[in-house]
C-alpha cells in the first residue's frame, strides 16, 4: 500500500496591506512612509542639483546655454505630465510594482546620464528621471490619507515633508563639492545609493496592493489621448512663455494659443471619455468638491510664486546685491534648517487646527516675506536678507503638509490616487510657469528703467526692477489667500 504524499505547502501569502500589518505591526504605517520618502527624496535631488552641473556639461558638450537648459526643462515636462498616470498605474500594477519600477527607471537615467558621451542621451536619461519622479512624487499623499487615521495625517505630513525638504536644501551644496572633485557626471550618480536603498525598502515594506487594499487589475488602458493632450499643452505653455523672453512674439503667441486649445481639448476629451463610463486621466468631478477645487487654486499660484522665487532670490542676491554665490549659499542654507523644522511642527498642529487657518497663515508669511524684500538697499546689512528669507520659510512651512490634507479630506476613499495626481499636476504646471513668468517680468521691469543684467554694475533702478517683481509674488501669494479661506468645511 503506497502512502498518501504529503499535503502540498500553501503558497506564501501575497505582501499585501493587511498581510504587512499583521507582520509589522502598528509600526508598519511608519515603515511605509519612510520607504516611499526615500524614492522621493531621490527623485526631487535630481530635479534640483542637475543645475549645478550645466556650466561643466555645456562645456563637455560646447553648448549653447538654450539648448543646456533642456536639461531641467526637459525634466520638468516629464515629470509634471507623468504625475497623471500615477492613478491608472497604481491601479493595473500596485503599488509596489509602479515604485519600484520607477525607482528602477530613475536608477538607470542616473547611470545613463553619468556614462552618455553624446548630449542627447544626457537628454533622453533626464527625460527618463523626470517620468519617474512624476509618477513617485504622488504616491506618499495616497498613502498618508489612507494608511494613517485622521488624527495622525498631520504628523506623518509634517515629518514626510522635514525629509523631502532636505533634499534640495542639501542636494546642491553636496553636488557643488562632488562636480570641482569629480566633474558634472558625478552628479547623475548621486541618485544611485538613494534608488538602491529603495528598492530595498520597496520588497520589504510597499505592499502589492493597488490603493484600497484590493489586489492590482488589468481594468481599463491608460488614456493615451489625454497624456498626448495633456503633454502638448504642458509643452507648448513652458515654450511659448521662454518665446516671450526672446525677440519672437508672433511664435510666442502661436505656442501660447496651442497651449490653450490642447488644455480646452484635454478639458473636453475627459469629459467625453466619463460621459462614456471609461476611466479619464484627470477625473474632473474632482473639482466639484469645493474644497479640493480652491485647493487646486492655491497649489497652482503657490507653485508658481514658490518656483519663480526660487529662480528669483540667487538672481537677485548675485546680479542685484552683487554677492558672490557662496554668499547665497551660506544665506539661503539657515532659512533651510528652519522650514525642515517647521515642517516637522506644523504637521503635528495639522491634525488639531483647521488647515485653512494654517495655509492662509503660511501664504500670509510668504507675501511678507516678498514685500519685505522691497525695503533692501545696496548697503543693506545682510542679516536683513537672512531673516527676510526666513520669514518665508516659515510661510512655506505652514503651508507644506496643510495644503494636501486640506484639499483631499473632503475626497471620497476611491478619488484620493486621482485628488494626489491632479494636485501635483497642477501645483508642477504653476511652478513651471512661475520660472518663466519671474524672467519675463524681471526684464520687462529692467528695461523700463533702462538698466539690463548685461550690465556690471548694480544700480537703484536694477533694484527698482526686482522690487516689483517681489511685488508680483506678494500679490500672487495675496490672490492665493482668497482661495485658501474657502479650504474650510462647509459647516465651519
Amino acid at each position: 500500500m503506497t502512502p498518501n504524499p504529503p499535503p502540498e505547502a500553501a503558497p506564501p501569502a501575497l505582501p499585501t496591506l493587511g498581510t504587512m500589518r499583521e507582520r509589522y505591526g502598528p509600526r508598519y504605517r511608519w515603515y511605509l512612509l519612510l520607504s516611499v520618502m526615500v524614492g522621493v527624496m531621490a527623485s526631487i535631488m535630481s530635479s534640483t542639483i542637475v543645475n549645478v552641473a550645466i556650466p561643466g556639461m555645456s562645456h563637455h558638450f560646447s553648448l549653447g546655454q538654450e539648448r543646456a537648459q533642456w536639461v531641467s526643462s526637459g525634466f520638468m515636462v516629464a515629470m509634471t505630465v507623468s504625475m497623471l498616470t500615477t492613478p491608472w498605474l497604481l491601479s493595473r500594477y500596485g503599488y509596489r510594482r509602479t515604485y519600484a519600477g520607477t525607482m528602477a527607471l530613475l536608477l538607470v537615467g542616473g547611470i545613463a546620464g553619468g556614462v552618455a558621451n553624446d548630449f542627447s542621451l544626457v537628454l533622453l536619461a533626464r527625460v527618463a528621471e523626470g517620468l519617474a519622479a512624476g509618477v513617485v512624487q504622488p504616491i506618499p499623499a495616497i498613502i498618508i490619507l489612507r494608511a494613517f487615521e485622521p488624527h495622525e495625517q498631520g504628523r506623518a505630513s509634517g515629518i514626510f515633508g522635514m525629509g523631502v525638504v532636505l533634499a534640495p536644501a542639501l542636494g546642491p551644496s553636496i553636488g557643488g563639492v562632488l562636480v570641482d572633485l569629480f566633474g558634472w557626471r558625478s552628479i547623475f550618480f548621486m541618485v544611485v545609493p538613494f534608488c538602491l536603498a529603495s528598492l530595498w525598502l520597496a520588497y520589504k515594506f510597499v505592499p502589492t496592493t493597488a490603493p484600497g487594499g484590493v489586489a492590482a487589475t488589468r481594468g481599463s488602458g491608460l488614456d493615451w489621448r489625454g497624456l498626448a493632450l495633456g503633454t502638448v499643452g504642458t509643452l507648448c505653455l513652458l515654450n511659448g512663455l521662454v518665446e516671450l523672453r526672446g525677440d519672437s512674439p508672433l511664435q510666442a503667441g502661436l505656442l501660447l494659443a496651442g497651449a490653450v486649445l490642447a488644455f480646452a481639448g484635454f478639458i473636453w476629451w475627459q469629459r467625453r471619455i466619463a460621459a462614456g463610463g471609461g476611466e479619464p486621466l484627470m477625473n474632473l468631478g474632482l473639482f466639484q468638491y469645493r474644497q479640493f477645487a480652491m485647493g487646486s487654486v492655491v497649489a497652482f499660484i503657490y507653485g508658481t510664486a514658490l518656483f519663480g522665487s526660487t529662480y528669483l532670490l540667487p538672481v537677485y542676491m548675485q546680479v542685484g546685491l552683487k554677492l558672490s554665490a557662496s554668499h547665497v549659499g551660506t544665506i539661503l542654507l539657515p532659512a533651510g534648517i528652519v522650514l525642515a523644522v517647521t515642517i516637522a511642527g506644523v504637521g503635528r498642529l495639522a491634525d488639531r487646527q483647521p488647515t485653512w487657518v494654517l495655509v492662509s497663515i503660511g501664504l500670509a508669511l510668504l507675501a511678507a516675506s516678498f514685500a519685505l524684500m522691497m525695503v533692501l538697499r545696496l548697503d543693506s546689512a545682510l542679516w536683513l536678507l537672512v531673516a527676510f528669507a526666513i520669514i518665508g520659510r516659515i510661510g512655506l512651512g505652514f503651508i507644506l503638509p496643510s495644503l494636501n490634507l486640506g484639499s483631499m479630506r473632503p475626497l471620497a476613499k476611491p478619488l484620493i490616487p486621482q485628488g494626489a495626481s491632479a494636485i501635483n499636476f497642477l501645483r508642477m504646471l504653476g511652478g513651471a510657469a512661475g520660472v518663466s513668468l519671474c524672467a519675463i517680468v524681471l526684464e520687462w521691469r529692467l528695461a523700463a528703467h533702462g538698466d539690463s543684467l548685461a550690465n556690471a554694475a548694480s544700480s537703484p533702478a536694477r533694484l527698482a526692477a526686482f522690487d516689483e517683481v517681489f511685488l508680483m509674488l506678494a500679490a500672487l501669494c495675496a490672490l492665493a489667500i482668497c482661495a485658501a479661506w474657502q479650504l474650510r468645511r462647509p459647516n465651519s
